[in-house]
């Protein structure tokens, strides 16, 4: 690497801590999204590609699974939702494109939902 990029990255590591610090303050007693990250290295979870059937072998019957929305266009497909204690797995179709992880606590800070 040379010394301009390695400048470039330890400046924006700074800012990054720095950032950090001042939402620490502002949030001490919400859990911290670094730790959310952290933890959700440590979550097994499906992987995008796998199939509904795949999931459900793998990972049992879903706790809910929400109603499908999409599908109203050929263009739009139909994204079906389940849900299990920790995670909530979106399925195109039938294969999952993505996997996020439930809130953990009712005191955690993280992206402010949509608004409905």
């Amino acid at each position: 690497m040379n010394n301009q990029r390695i400048r470039r990255v330890r400046g924006a590591s700074a800012f990054l801590a720095a950032a950090l610090l001042a939402a620490a303050g502002a949030a001490s007693a919400d859990v911290l999204l670094i730790e959310r990250v952290e933890a959700q290295s440590q979550v097994a979870r499906p992987e995008r590609g796998l199939s509904m059937a795949q999931v459900e072998q793998r990972f049992g019957a879903p706790s809910e699974r929400l109603d499908a929305r999409g599908g109203q266009k050929s263009q739009w497909p139909t994204i079906n939702r389940w849900v299990y204690p920790q995670f909530t797995v979106y399925f195109e179709r039938d294969r999952v494109i993505n996997v996020v992880l439930n809130k953990a606590a009712p005191n955690e800070v993280g992206p402010k939902p949509a608004i409905r």
